[in-house]
């Protein structure tokens, strides 16, 4: 892990590590078992078991090269061990209103780990932008292609 790579929370880190470890233990293994399989059955130009599983091996591969190249270029960083928590940093869930009053929270995490269904907002995200270093009632604009639009912040809590 690099000491000035993009964050990650510790729960997104593990997650990318069972994903790693489901990959290479559970899905690979068992393409190979139906890659040896199929091989075993002759001609392998026109066995589809073969081809498929060849192909689907290559993309195991590929994420699982991946995944290894993000584990070592990402910074774990524990929200909880924030000192400054009257500001919003890395990890923060912070609650947000617009003009219209119209209320929304959104937690800071890392790229990674990212889900707006369920607030999760990646760290290099405009409104997460927008946001940091920001304090209570701090007005903050987020700038998005589209439009522009004014943000007040109402809470910030670290878990």
């Amino acid at each position: 892990m690099k000491p000035g790579g993009p964050p990650i929370t510790p729960a997104g880190m593990a997650a990318l590590k069972a994903r790693y470890d489901h990959l290479l233990g559970t899905e690979r293994p068992a393409i190979v078992e139906i890659v040896s399989w199929a091989a075993g059955n002759g001609d392998r130009s026109e066995n589809g078991d073969y081809l498929y599983g060849r192909k689907k091996m290559r993309e195991i591969d590929r994420e699982l090269a991946h995944l290894i190249k993000r584990m070592k270029a990402l910074r774990v960083v524990d929200p909880a061990a924030q000192v400054d928590r009257s500001r919003v940093f890395f990890g923060a869930k912070v609650e947000i209103a617009d003009e219209d009053d119209n209320r929304q929270t959104v937690i800071l995490v890392g790229d990674d780990e990212q889900d707006a269904g369920q607030g999760r907002i990646g760290w290099n995200s405009p409104l997460a932008r927008a946001l940091r270093g920001a304090g209570l009632g701090d007005l903050r604009t987020v700038t998005l292609p589209s439009s522009s639009r004014e943000w007040e912040v109402m809470s910030i809590v670290y878990d």
